[in-house]
């Protein structure tokens, strides 16, 4: 019997916190990228804001440039950061069997201790997220980051084995000690495992691999995956493999998947290699979904795919070339609180 259960994203939300850039390759080497950074993070947290209440952490230092940003439209709470992935250093929030809120602390560290990443200070953030939230904080027994799973609330995951028998995470684990961990804090009883994630995230600056810009639940039984078409693009061949064993799983309750491609942006390449633009990194919250897009013949499909996918909401796209720039998208940078 597990302790815990964690909700679908699709379900309703009490707010969404973030975290404000304020230093390192997220701001990036000029002051034209910092603002292009800031001013991507405000975006999205407007974005979000038409929708749920956002609670922005912001590093003491960055305070005068979230303020500029954002003004008003979100509420502040200053904290030590290294960086701004908040899917990432915050905790992952769950239910208890009586329904009370509690919070998963993942014990970030810095990707699988990547030689590049900072992480003393954003350690700490999943207690802070925790007590600000009044919920129980529960450690977990492995290391991972809310990017590198996604469940549809009914006990089932997608996870990737990339991610979460890295030896820099989780030296040593089997596949079998993750998934009794995910069963006792995320009520998760099925794990559909993916090998890896998309080519660049698995490159020197990424993440070894989240399941987040590959592949999530619209609703029970209902994945959407990212679908390159380009034959000539790496992630081609991670397309193709992620869509045979998504066609061969069933779900904890016994489901065959319906699957739905989201085809990739047709942008391929930028100034460092291949691009690992997703539009499965989107945040579902409350009447909204908060989308990428990236100036792309593809966004309005993709838009369209998701209004598909997700009834009832308003799909709002946002620029995230600038997110993607620096190794993520708005999934990364956003993490829900379920309402109470």
């Amino acid at each position: 019997m597990s302790e815990f259960l964690m909700p679908a994203e699709t379900d309703p939300q009490e707010r969404i916190y973030m975290a404000f850039p304020s230093g390192g390759y997220t701001l990036g080497d000029t002051a034209e990228e910092a603002e292009a950074a800031r001013g991507t993070w405000a975006a999205v947290a407007k974005a979000v804001a038409r929708f749920t209440p956002v609670t922005m952490l912001v590093d003491p230092q960055a305070e005068s440039d979230a303020r500029r940003h954002l003004g008003q439209d979100v509420s502040y709470e200053l904290r030590e950061l290294d960086d701004a992935w908040m899917r990432d250093i915050g905790p992952t929030f769950v239910r208890d069997a009586s329904g009370g809120l509690c919070a998963i602390d993942w014990n970030f560290n810095g990707w699988g201790a990547q030689s590049w990443a900072s992480w003393g200070k954003d350690s700490k953030i999943a207690a802070q997220v925790a007590q600000l939230e009044n919920a129980t904080r529960v450690r977990s027994s492995i290391t991972n980051e809310g990017g590198g799973i996604h469940v549809d609330g009914e006990g089932t995951m997608l996870a990737t084995r990339s991610v979460q028998l890295d030896p820099g995470r989780n030296p040593g684990a089997t596949e079998s000690q993750i998934e009794a961990e995910f069963a006792r804090q995320l009520g998760v009883s099925k794990v559909i495992w993916l090998e890896r994630g998309l080519t660049r995230d698995n490159k020197e600056f990424g993440t070894r691999g989240h399941v987040d810009i590959v592949a999530c639940f619209a609703a029970p039984g209902v994945v959407l995956y990212h679908d390159q078409q380009d034959p000539t693009h790496p992630d081609h061949a991670v397309s193709a493999e992620v869509r045979g064993i998504l066609e061969q799983a069933v779900d904890a309750k016994g489901r065959r998947l319906r699957l739905v491609p989201v085809p990739a942006p047709t942008t391929l390449e930028d100034e460092e290699g291949w691009v690992d633009y997703s539009y499965i990194n989107h945040l579902v919250t409350n009447g909204g979904v908060i989308a990428c897009s990236f100036n792309d013949p593809n966004d309005a499909q993709a838009a369209r795919i998701l209004a598909r996918a997700y009834p009832g909401r308003d799909v709002v796209p946002v620029d995230a070339t600038e997110l993607y720039a620096r190794g993520g998208g708005i999934h990364c940078i956003t993490q829900q609180v379920p309402k109470r």
